[in-house]
């Protein structure tokens, strides 16, 4: 019993943050703990490690004070978040089969794209939808046929009081979509505005869509800053219009794309509220006008063509940043979406968060990142950083001179290069694409993109802009797949580079098994000698090749004892071949490599893209050369 008693008195001692950073710089060989942080594309500054010393101060519930928290007291607990998976369709019977089924099976929200084919007759809009808006709210899109949907709404819905969530357009969204700015349209819009606020009440119809800036590259403090000024020429707008503040600020929702860094994401919405509420407070806006009503759906720069499957998980983890951030709708895209959405990957996008409420809980927890001292820590930096970029651009003009001007433009595509090099250097890992890639897969063809020009202006009226493109970050390396298996139907084998593997296995693995993962991302196939011990072998495995390229794998031991000879011999007897060396000898060693015949050095911090590119248009070429003659 006595022994007993001493065990349940035992306690640990207590460890300070000085006592982590003693044991994390043992693991770290030397160097110091500044070498865990990191930096994001926001230019913010992450620690490894987040203590009390970080907290920061925050409302003590939801709906309190700068609404970082979210817009109700409750959270989801009393007012859920809607389901709003956006339907796909090829014609209006597909619409209506679609939507009545997918509110069967768990949607909460009327969501699909509007396209002209829904306005062939004045009842359609009626047929499909028939009593649903009177139960479900909505969460449309309309883009430029806006004015078009909501005419057909006041016709046909006998209680327009009972019509909510959104219908919403974007003008300057669309204008950066297309290329230019057309004044006509945005008058027009406006009009539009205030007619739907007498006639659709209930109804929010102004949206500030962000997602058009987020597909093109911009990181969270641009998003934000945007939203911020987007949001506020709309407001100031409508206010000169004659609109009270009170009903235009009921008219507003904010559309915001959600990336794969799931706390920079959560920390953008929860940041995005501060703003709003900064902003609507100077405007002098009663608090309970002051929340920011937000529709999120899951980024499309994320996903990939190749090895669909992992978008699944891209997908389910930036819903969850989503409804943890504290949104009201939300659209998660169908891990098929690019190659065109199947029954299947659209009834798991629906059900993944039917998964988020009832089986991970969200919808009862109040603010489950609510007092996270990383999470309020980033919450903060994001939001000082994010108004003193909304600053910048007021400073310029606003958000419409700054896109007149190209400034904007410029500032998204310095950022989305940055994104790019990332990718193509692999420091920023795409699984299935750059990393991970698998040979034995045959890609479905990404539909050619198909896209609806709203905007008419004459040419003489409208303003010229430099637009801002939709891209995917694993589109380039798709490519190269593309240009592969293009290169395969023409010759009738896999492009491959020869693996010289110099000494036993345990010499050459590690490096062997990073070239293939280094060569299949561009859908090329690493062939490996076997073990390598002299010169003659070597030839042997050459000549069997249907390739000029081939790369030394093994230890740098291995490099320095034998290779230089088989290398330069190599270059003698084969001068029309490529030779390239895995790793990254010394810097005084490299010259002596180089003179030898080595192309290139292959290592952790190579542009991967780069490399496999210049080695498949060489093969392409050379192909062509051989076919012609």
């Amino acid at each position: 019993m006595l022994r007993l008693d001493n065990f349940r008195n035992q306690t640990f001692p207590l460890k300070t943050e000085e006592d982590w950073k003693a044991k994390a710089e043992e693991s770290l060989n030397g160097k110091s703990n500044e070498t865990l942080k990191s930096s994001t594309y926001e230019k913010i500054i992450l620690k490894p490690l987040y203590s009390q010393r970080d907290a920061q101060k925050a409302p003590d519930y939801p709906g309190g004070s700068d609404f970082r928290r979210g817009i109700n007291p409750l959270g989801y607990v009393t007012k859920d978040w809607k389901i709003a998976q956006r339907i796909s369709y090829q014609s209006v019977e597909e619409l209506k089969e679609k939507l009545h089924g997918s509110i069967e099976k768990g949607q909460t929200a009327l969501s699909f794209e509007v396209s002209e084919v829904l306005f062939e007759s004045k009842e359609m809009i009626y047929d499909i939808l028939g009593d649903l808006p009177s139960k479900f709210p909505f969460a449309i899109n309309g883009k430029g046929l806006q004015s078009a949907f909501l005419a057909a709404l006041t016709e046909r819905v006998t209680s327009a009081n009972q019509v909510s969530g959104y219908v919403g357009s974007d003008p300057f969204s669309l204008f950066v979509e297309e290329g230019f700015i057309a004044e006509e349209f945005f008058n027009g819009w406006m009009d539009d505005i205030k007619l739907a606020n007498e006639k659709l009440p209930n109804l929010r119809t102004v949206l500030i869509n962000t997602s058009a800036y987020h597909q093109g590259g911009a990181n969270a403090v641009q998003e934000l800053g945007i939203a911020a000024a987007t949001g506020t020429f709309y407001l100031q707008s409508l206010l000169d219009r004659g609109m009270n503040l009170e009903d235009v600020l009921g008219k507003m929702i904010f559309q915001f794309s959600i990336g794969s860094h799931f706390f920079m994401e959560l920390a953008k919405l929860r940041a995005a509220r501060i703003l709003w509420s900064k902003i609507t407070q100077v405007y002098g806006a009663d608090p309970k006008d002051r929340g920011m009503h937000i529709t999120a759906e899951t980024s499309s720069i994320t996903k990939t063509v190749y090895d669909p499957y992992v978008n699944l998980l891209r997908a389910g983890n930036e819903g969850f940043a989503a409804v943890v951030g504290g949104v009201q709708y939300l659209h998660i895209t169908p891990f098929d979406d690019i190659t065109g959405s199947s029954q299947l990957s659209e009834r798991i996008a629906r059900n993944t968060q039917n998964i988020l409420k009832e089986e991970a809980y969200l919808q009862k927890v109040v603010d489950p990142s609510g007092g996270s001292w990383y999470v309020e820590a980033l919450t903060k930096e994001l939001a000082e950083t994010a108004w003193q970029y909304f600053q910048q651009i007021e400073a310029k003009g606003g958000l419409l001179e700054v896109l007149k001007s190209g400034w904007l433009q410029e500032e998204i595509a310095a950022v989305q290069t940055e994104r790019v090099q990332d990718v193509f250097t692999r420091k920023q890992s795409i699984v299935g694409t750059n990393v991970y890639a698998n040979l034995a897969e045959a890609a479905c063809p990404a539909p050619v993109q198909r896209y609806n020009n709203y905007l008419c202006a004459e040419r003489s009226t409208r303003i010229n802009i430099r637009k801002i493109n939709n891209v995917r970050l694993s589109e380039p390396f798709e490519k190269l797949r593309k240009l592969s298996e293009e290169i395969k139907s023409k010759s009738g084998s896999k492009p491959n580079i020869g693996m010289i593997c110099l000494g036993e296995l345990k010499n050459y693995k590690p490096r062997l098994d990073f070239m293939k993962g280094f060569a299949a991302a561009g859908g090329i196939e690493a062939v490996d000698s076997g073990s390598i011990t002299s010169l003659e072998s070597t030839k042997q495995f050459i000549l069997r090749q249907d390739t000029k390229y081939f790369c030394f794998c093994g230890s740098n031991d291995q490099y320095e004892s034998f290779g230089h000879e088989i290398l330069s011999t190599l270059n003698r007897e084969f001068p029309d071949l490529t030779f390239y060396l895995a790793g990254l000898p010394e810097k005084d060693l490299q010259p002596k490599w180089a003179s030898e015949g080595i192309k290139q050095f292959i290592h952790i911090k190579s542009n991967c893209y780069d490399i496999l590119s210049n080695v498949l248009t060489e093969m392409e070429v050379a192909l062509d050369e051989r076919t012609k003659a």
